[in-house]
């Protein structure tokens, strides 16, 4: 991908803004407390998060213009990233990583449960949010990877930065996103086109499309068959392996991506502004005291050890081991850890690549094996709400620190951008916290009121109607080609999983807003020249910021009317 670094060319001698500075830790918390609150109260209401990444960048920007010399640092585009870095973590981390999974206690009639289920989960979306701040740029998931949501608010911050052309491309694309969003058209799915894998993006538009006209043309429900959930547990097992895979061959070719990279929509390999990207990224890797590969290897460790003492924490905070003898306990959370971090790396690959991660219908997943398995009741509502919480914190990561790694010059500074990712963490983790008071303060309000985030009433069906053997026998049988075709797709494509996303999600429109995208980029790409294909991507960007802009106005108007 083509990166305009030009705002960034001084950055060799520049430090970067501190995190914890008066001026900016005053900004972040304050914007983590309204990032909070109407996660909550949107993801109550109408069952979506939305994106406030570029609400942040916005308001630092604006208080940048008062000619006061408080605001005078908010200039620097390095210290906009840092706003919308926290208010993205505080939406993200209070509605779909806190408020989502402590529902489902609520709904289950056990009150007693929440405050156990609330400090646990909030220790699993801190460990989340480290474990992709250790693993970004790894062979895992890799820095150069789309991870679209990431480039889009880079381009909105350079774009105002900079102004001119890179400026108008950008503004062009908010106004196409946005008159696209006003006639409930999904144009994230449009511009996430644009710039994701060609390859990935293929298979997601291609799920997409089967999951809307299966039906009404072949007469084939495919939920009701849990196909879609079949598919994504067989694609899930195999990516899990790959990633394995990933760690064993780095460490073997000296942390070295020996893997070809994928191929362009003109069947030639990645470009040379891709390459250069490769290059940077491999420069920050090796100015790590840990390798790459070293690193991946050792969070997947600590993520490990820290999934299971919370999953045991879990079990025995909320008082469900006194359901279990000891035997089926270990069962539940050895189950319980593995479920948590395979929900993570799948939601994690998708985000990576599409911009879109299936959470809830993977928690969903994980559930349906637990029922499968024969936990009791409030065992699987543990589990429910332990692994709804893991994936989310994740991804949103992934997106702020890929913003930060396009800022920052695509790595072209090694040190500089280690320092960048290390301040990034911090104001997500100030987010994180602001979004665990938030909710331990207003779910009793909530509650109060039966508001909870609406999948959580799936969740609570699903433990009571059990699943019977036929359910069993089709989600082994629609599990073998999604592995075969996530296997064939390999681990850069992800192809098995971002179909299976794409069958997840009953969104009929954005099968075609994909096509069209893909479209466009062929086109771009075949007749318009490489100066256009470096547009496309700030235009792709500006095309998802219009589309996150209007949805976050237009839903927040709707759950305050509600």
């Amino acid at each position: 991908m083509a990166h305009d670094t030009s705002a960034t060319t001084d950055q060799v001698t520049e430090r970067h803004p501190r995190a914890l500075a008066p001026a900016n830790l005053i900004l972040t918390v304050l914007l983590s407390v309204f990032g909070a609150l109407i996660g909550i109260q949107i993801i109550a209401t109408l069952g979506i998060t939305p994106s406030t990444s570029l609400l942040g960048a916005l308001v630092a920007m604006t208080l940048s213009r008062i000619p006061l010399t408080i605001f005078r640092g908010f200039r620097n585009v390095h210290a906009q990233n840092l706003a919308q870095t926290s208010i993205s973590s505080a939406t993200f981390g209070a509605a779909n990583s806190l408020f989502l999974p402590i529902g489902i206690p609520f709904l289950f009639g056990q009150p007693s449960m929440i405050m156990p289920m609330l400090i646990g989960v909030a220790a699993a979306m801190l460990l989340d949010a480290w474990l992709l701040y250790r693993m970004f740029d790894t062979p895992a998931f890799p820095a150069r990877r789309p991870w679209p949501l990431g480039i889009a608010a880079a381009e909105a911050i350079k774009a105002g930065d900079q102004g001119g052309a890179q400026a108008k491309v950008l503004f062009g694309g908010i106004g196409v996103g946005t008159l696209g969003a006003i006639f409930s058209l999904p144009m994230s799915a449009f511009g996430v086109a644009m710039i994701g894998g060609f390859g990935a993006m293929m298979a997601f538009g291609i799920g997409l499309l089967t999951r809307a006209y299966a039906k009404p043309v072949a007469q084939i429900d495919l939920m009701a068959l849990y196909i879609p959930h079949g598919m994504m547990i067989g694609a899930g097992l195999v990516a899990l392996v790959q990633v394995g895979r990933v760690v064993v061959s780095a460490h073997r070719n000296g942390d070295k991506d020996t893997d070809e990279p994928e191929p362009t929509s003109t069947g030639s390999k990645a470009s040379a502004s891709s390459a250069g990207s490769s290059a940077a990224s491999t420069a920050v890797a090796t100015a790590d005291p840990v390798n790459a590969a070293s690193r991946l290897g050792q969070s997947l460790r600590v993520g490990g050890i820290g999934y299971l003492v919370i999953a045991a924490l879990l079990a025995f905070g909320t008082g469900v081991f006194t359901q279990m003898s000891a035997g089926m306990l270990i069962s539940f959370v050895l189950y319980a850890t593995v479920a948590a971090f395979v929900h993570e790396l799948i939601v994690g690959i998708a985000a990576m690549h599409s911009g879109w991660f299936p959470a809830f219908a993977v928690a969903l997943i994980t559930l349906i094996i637990g029922i499968m398995i024969g936990f009791p009741p409030a065992a699987l509502v543990v589990l429910a709400g332990f692994t709804a919480a893991t994936g989310p914190a994740f991804a949103d990561m992934g997106y702020d620190l890929k913003a930060g790694y396009v800022l920052r010059g695509g790595g072209i500074d090694p040190a500089f951008e280690l320092d960048g990712r290390r301040q990034q963490l911090i104001a997500a983790m100030v987010g994180f916290g602001v979004a665990i008071i938030a909710v331990a303060a207003a779910y009793p309000v909530f509650f109060g009121r039966n508001m909870t985030a609406p999948i959580d009433a799936a969740y609570i069906a699903a433990i009571k109607a059990g699943v019977s053997g036929e359910t069993a026998r089709s989600l082994v049988i629609w599990a073998i080609p999604g592995a075969i075709i996530q296997f064939l797709g390999g681990s850069r494509r992800q192809l098995g999983v971002l179909f299976a996303t794409g069958l997840l999600i009953s969104t009929p429109l954005a099968g075609w807003m994909v096509a069209g995208g893909l479209v466009v980029r062929i086109v771009a790409s075949k007749v318009l020249g490489p100066v256009a294909r470096e547009r496309l991507e700030v235009f792709a960007g500006g095309v998802i910021a219009g589309d996150a802009l209007y949805s976050f106005f237009s839903g927040a108007v709707k759950s305050l009317r509600s």
